[in-house]
């Protein structure tokens, strides 16, 4: 049995990413976390630490049941990113994501939140192309995963990601009606991190866009 502590451990897979930094970054400012970034280069752990996060080696291809030591909520955000091919990919975005919910649920996680893509759910309904399949179905797999493993999830599917400032604000819906839009990576990390403590949101998955109402409004909403 884990012991009781007053500041959950959160352990951000996907830590030296764009969206993953952003998290970090969130969870070190907030007294009610500690957080701990995955990384899979020695050279990358001093970003975590600057943020004020605890860094720890990790590689998806490989053996990285370690991270798991005491952590209470897992954030994947990893990625193979878009100059990867299809199987960087799938090692990545899927079998890596499925490693990550394995080892969560084997280490008794209380809750796992993903970073998924809109539309992943029905990829079949979008108009992809061939390397975008790869990605969709990858995505789509490893959230079938999760939403199977037992373990209390949030699914959370942003729309086309910007680096531009955080507005606060989204629209938010299990299937967005209208998917034309935008999210900038900063809201996307905040809601990722809101997701940590707003229980109406356990078991679920929804679409999120940048739109007018405040994010934790929306959220709570859903």
């Amino acid at each position: 049995m884990k012991k009781l502590r007053e500041r959950k451990t959160v352990l951000v897979i996907g830590a030296n990413g764009t969206t993953g930094q952003k998290v970090i970054n969130i969870l070190a400012q907030d007294s009610r976390y500690y957080a701990k970034g995955m990384v899979r280069k020695e050279e990358q752990k001093e970003t975590i630490e600057i943020m004020g996060g605890t860094p720890v080696l990790g590689d998806l291809e490989e053996d990285f049941s370690h991270a798991f030591l005491d952590v209470d909520i897992v954030i994947f955000a990893a990625g193979a990113g878009g100059d990867t091919g299809p199987e960087k990919t799938i090692l990545i975005d899927e079998d890596g994501a499925i490693k990550s919910i394995d080892l969560a649920k084997e280490h008794g996680v209380e809750k796992f939140i993903m970073l998924s893509a809109i539309g992943a759910d029905n990829p079949s309904e979008l108009d992809l192309d061939e390397s975008m399949e790869v990605y969709y179905e990858a995505k789509r797999r490893a959230d079938v995963h999760l939403k199977n493993s037992g373990l209390t999830y949030t699914i959370v599917r942003p729309g086309l990601l910007t680096n531009d400032e955080p507005t606060g604000k989204i629209r938010a819906s299990q299937r967005l009606q209208d998917r034309d839009g935008e999210i900038t990576r900063a809201d996307v990390a905040e809601v990722l991190v809101q997701a940590i403590e707003l229980d109406n949101l356990n078991n679920k998955a929804f679409e999120i866009l940048n739109e007018v109402t405040e994010i934790k409004t929306s959220l709570i909403r859903l």
